[in-house]
């Protein structure tokens, strides 16, 4: 047998440390060839760390709660080399040394804790003010005992039900806490960031897409028939601003320090929604690459799968342009906020029928016709007014020239 130190691999693009938030073996348990070990969370998604042998989890290295960096190791595995000499001793090359000095004290953490408390926990405590005694008094539903967030509510709940009563008036009813959770934590950090980092500003325009609906109200049923799945105006958006980044690439950009750094390829995130309320920006690589049906492909499996948290850490890495639906929620026009790095967003009003006056040979003419806003928010250090006016306009006029009559 020969011991192999787990590690937090390379997640992609710019994430340096995870949280581990679960594990999925105990110590002593087998162990198969790629069979997660743990569940870990970084600030764009949660995933499983497998196991690249097989064996015994012989030790883990980390405790839930604790943040790790790439790199670092996890866990010890007890594995059975494939390199075994057939006297029964191993090479060199099987033998993997374990440095005692990174393996964590757990006597230097009980110290001054008789058991381990998450942070949620810890700052429930302190805002309550309860005392590291009464902390330890509280019975734990947790794994092996450990103090939950939910044991925590109800113990100050009770606490509070047990004070004595005082004449004094009382609010008609109570204002209900509610602790963020780890997604949303992250999402109002980078939200906070890019305001800090960007001074934003958005322009307005008005897109007359009655071709487009019309297309997609034709081939829809077809569609739906031939591929087992629906069809969006998701990817028509897309490929209008692909088209668009390709005539106005100076949007297709990032920052650092004052140097500007120009993207060769166009890779779009496409902001997504999930069940729970977080958001979440799975991006579409090269995706001008892709046709309107490899577009629509791409974006009803990254929205399923997105839904279904079982992304992977690349596919929200890496996004040079992102645009936000909003009229999927009924809403005509917004000021979306940049997703940075990146220096520009766009935001999709919702499509409505209005009366709208058209030119024609004959004259002017009052219409229903089906159009929509979009909303352009850019980084004005580096996309001045002219250019974030003109890129979306040409957003516009893409989806205003779409063809009815073409084929999918």
């Amino acid at each position: 047998m020969a011991e192999y130190r787990l590690t937090l691999p390379e997640m992609g693009e710019s994430i340096a440390e995870a949280t581990v938030i679960k594990w999925l073996k105990e110590e002593g348990d087998r162990v198969d060839l790629d069979e997660p070990v743990l569940e870990i969370a970084t600030d764009k998604v949660d995933s499983d760390i497998p196991s690249p042998v097989k064996g015994v989890l012989k030790k883990r290295l980390v405790r839930v709660d604790e943040v790790v960096q790439v790199g670092q190791s996890v866990a010890i595995l007890e594995a059975r080399s494939a390199a075994v000499e057939s006297n029964g001793q191993h090479t060199d090359r099987d033998v993997f040394t374990v440095d005692e000095t990174d393996l964590p004290r757990a006597e230097a953490a009980e110290e001054f804790e008789s058991r381990f408390y998450s942070p949620l926990v810890k700052t429930i405590a302190a805002r309550e003010r309860i005392s590291q005694r009464e902390l330890e008094a509280i019975p734990g539903t947790g794994a092996n005992g450990r103090v939950t967030k939910d044991d925590m509510l109800a113990y100050v709940q009770r606490k509070k039900s047990e004070r004595p009563q005082v004449a004094v008036a009382q609010p008609v009813a109570d204002d209900e806490i509610i602790e963020m959770d780890r997604v949303r934590k992250q999402i109002a950090a980078h939200m906070l960031r890019s305001k800090q980092v960007s001074p934003h500003v958005t322009s307005f325009v008005e897109a007359d897409v009655t071709h487009m609906v019309n297309w997609r109200n034709r081939i829809k049923d077809k569609f739906f028939e031939r591929e087992g799945e629906k069809i969006t105006f998701t990817p028509l958006f897309i490929q209008a601003v692909v088209k668009a980044i390709a005539d106005f690439p100076m949007v297709n950009i990032s920052v650092d320090e004052d140097r500007i750094i120009r993207k060769k390829c166009i890779h779009i995130g496409v902001a997504t929604a999930l069940p729970n309320g977080n958001l979440i920006v799975p991006v579409i690589k090269h995706a001008d690459r892709y046709s309107l049906f490899g577009l629509s492909k791409a974006v009803n499996d990254l929205a399923t799968r997105a839904r279904r948290h079982d992304l992977k850490p690349d596919e929200i890495q890496g996004g040079t342009y992102t645009v936000s639906n909003i009229g999927s929620f009924g809403s005509i026009m917004g000021t979306p906020i940049i997703n940075q790095p990146q220096v520009a967003i766009l935001a999709l009003g919702a499509i409505r029928k209005v009366p709208a006056v058209l030119e024609t040979a004959q004259g002017d003419v009052l219409a229903i016709r089906q159009k929509m806003f979009l909303s352009h928010t850019y980084d004005h250090r580096v996309v001045d007014g002219a250019l974030g006016s003109r890129f979306v306009k040409r957003v516009a006029d893409y989806l205003e020239n779409f063809k009815a009559d073409a084929e999918f």
